[in-house]
């Protein structure tokens, strides 16, 4: 496992999916995408501005659960790439110990910027699906920047959200 932070949360260019896009913090820092819906991409970008909602939402009620009841999320793991679908897990410990739960990334993702818990992905993730970006201090000739952003392109066009796939 690798640890990863919030790089980004855009959409994607061409169909206009929200994305939420994370970087592995050593090296080579790859990036991963994921395609998130856009309930959870506004609540994962209330977080990073540290901005608070008049009423809580959702994730926000489940922060103040966890904590009321003694529990602390240690860790978010997305662990698996399965027909192209990231798979996640939560790590929590409560006074009943230890457990483990299977989530999507996006919800604890937004779970875990409440409770300032840690992000992982593991390393199997990060080479099927993440990329290298050019360094911003090592500039490129314009032909090498469009081919790393062809190749970024390319890696996102593999990955498509699963919403997308019914609507057609």
């Amino acid at each position: 496992m690798r640890q990863v932070e919030i790089a980004g949360l855009g959409l994607e260019a061409t169909s206009g999916a929200p994305l939420v896009v994370l970087r592995e913090r050593d090296e080579p820092h790859r990036v991963l995408p994921i395609f998130v819906g856009a309930t959870e991409a506004a609540a994962i970008g209330l977080a990073l501005a540290g901005q608070e909602p008049a009423r809580p939402l959702t994730y926000d009620l489940m922060a103040t659960l966890v904590e009321s009841l003694g529990a602390h999320i240690d860790r978010v793991e997305v662990t698996e790439l399965r027909d192209g679908t990231f798979l996640a897990e939560l790590t929590l410990t409560s006074p009943a110990g230890g457990r483990r739960l299977d989530t999507r990334p996006s919800d604890a993702i937004a779970l875990a910027l409440r409770t300032h818990a840690p992000l992982f992905v593991s390393d199997t993730v990060l080479d099927d699906a993440g990329a290298v970006l050019p360094d911003a201090a090592d500039p490129l000739e314009p032909a090498a920047i469009d081919a790393q952003v062809a190749a970024f392109r390319s890696k996102l066009d593999q990955f498509e959200p699963r919403c997308l796939r019914r609507r057609r």
